[in-house]
């Protein structure tokens, strides 16, 4: 069965910074992408930053040069760093297994950037 578990999230000021991490259980992790996603009040969803299996990333273009997606194979872990935090970043934000929507969802955790 396929598990996934984000931490990290929290309250942070604007330019502040957090770690989220994702950890993978239940299928191969090596040969399958990872995406990040966030979620606001609306419920409008959007792809935040993407890693292949071979480790390539991209990112939207509101997370260029602030997040970066990493992967720990050895840990089956997706981690994403946000830096330069705003408050338009906030949501829940929530992992996706493959580089396209799937249906395998974490339940996500909450960043919230407030002063």
């Amino acid at each position: 069965q396929v598990q996934l578990v984000e931490s990290g999230g929290g309250l942070v000021q604007p330019g502040g910074s957090l770690m989220l991490s994702c950890v993978a259980a239940g299928y191969s992790f090596r040969n399958y992408g990872m995406g990040w996603y966030r979620q606001d009040p609306d419920n409008q969803r959007e792809l935040v930053a993407r890693i292949n299996k071979y480790g390539s990333t991209d990112y939207a273009d509101f997370a260029k040069g602030r997040f970066i997606i990493s992967r720990d194979i050895v840990k089956s872990t997706v981690y994403l760093q946000l830096n330069n935090l705003k408050p338009e970043d906030t949501g829940v934000y929530r992992c996706n297994l493959g580089m396209s929507e799937s249906g395998y969802w974490g339940q996500g955790t909450r960043v919230a950037v407030s002063s």
